[in-house]
This record gives structure tokens, sequence and C-alpha cells, in this order.
């Protein structure tokens, strides 16, 4: 009996040299500039498909067809493929993202409309509908209070610092210091 022939081994890879602070400033002005070329694109995707969706759905409305809206529909999926090709956030992709799928724009339309098809089924009238969205859009900010303020004493904290830096740049001796409120 013959002995086993050993595997073969595979030689171990080198290790990946170290990141130095340029390779991730050159990393940087990429992404600012694949990001404002994807922004481009987006932007002249959307001027042709706005006006070209309307005349679409209006000629669905128009002519009908073997389903409501089909060519609508049709173009608003070849809508989404090219926005997926564009596929304008890709650099931030590695990062967690932080969007509440509570309040994205659907969602929000979504409960609104809720809102509406309850007060309407109940035979509510235009003013206790306006009440019910009111009480709606209330109870939507009631939840995401905390988050504004927070969002306003950032950039309250940045418009600060810039403006100290710039009172500093022109020599301006800077502002006293204010006790928090």
């Amino acid at each position: 009996m013959s002995d086993p022939i050993p595997a073969p081994v595979s030689p171990v890879p080198p290790p990946a040299p170290a990141e130095t602070n340029a390779d991730r400033r050159w990393k940087f002005i990429r992404d600012v500039g694949v990001f404002e070329l994807k922004l481009a694109l987006n932007n002249l995707h959307n001027f042709f498909q706005i006006p070209l969706t309307l005349a679409v759905a209006v000629f669905d409305l128009v002519a009908g067809g073997k389903t409501e809206g089909e060519r609508f529909y049709k173009l608003v999926e070849m809508g989404r493929t090219i926005d997926d090709s564009i596929d304008i956030y890709s650099i931030v992709e590695h990062r967690e993202r932080s969007l509440n799928k509570d309040y994205t724009v659907d969602a929000v339309v979504g409960k609104l409309e809720d809102v509406i098809l309850r007060e309407y089924e109940k035979g509510g009238t235009a003013a206790s509908v306006k009440a019910a969205v009111d009480r709606a859009i209330d109870g939507m900010q009631a939840k995401t209070g905390a988050h504004a303020n927070k969002l306003a004493d950032a950039v309250k904290s940045t418009a600060d610092k810039i403006h100290e830096s710039m009172s500093r740049m022109e020599g301006n001796p800077p502002p006293p210091e204010q006790p928090p409120v």
C-alpha cells in the first residue's frame, strides 16, 4: 500500500498593505466625483421621466389597454431599472442605514390615506377628515420630536463652529462662551 499523496499547500497570501491617509483621501475624492456624476445622471433621468410618465399615464387613461395603467407601470419598471443601475448611494452601502421605514414617503402617504378612508367610511365631513389628518400628522411629529431636536442642536453647533472659524480667519476674537440653554 502506498502512502497517500499530501494535499498541495497553497501559499499564504501576503498581508494587504495598510491603507494610508493618502489612500483614504483619493478614495474620498473618487467617491465625491462618482456621487456627483450619479446625481447628475439621476437628475437627467428624472428630467425626462417626469413628463414621459405623465404623458403615458394620460394615454393609458384615454386609450386603455388589457389592464389599467399597463404602459405606465411598464415605464415605471424601466425607470426603476435605470435608478438601480445608477445606484446613487452605493458608496455608503457599508454603513448602517438610519432610515426608519415608518417615515418613507410611501409610509407617510399610506398613513394619511388610511386616515382619510376611515373618516370617509364613517361618513365624515371634510372638516372631520381634516381633523383626523391633523391628528395623524401630530402623532407622527410627536414620535420624531426628539430626533428633530437632536438635528436642530447639531445644526446650531455646526453653525456656531463655522461662525467662530470665520471670525478667527478675519482676525476677530471668538465670541464669548454662551451658557447652554
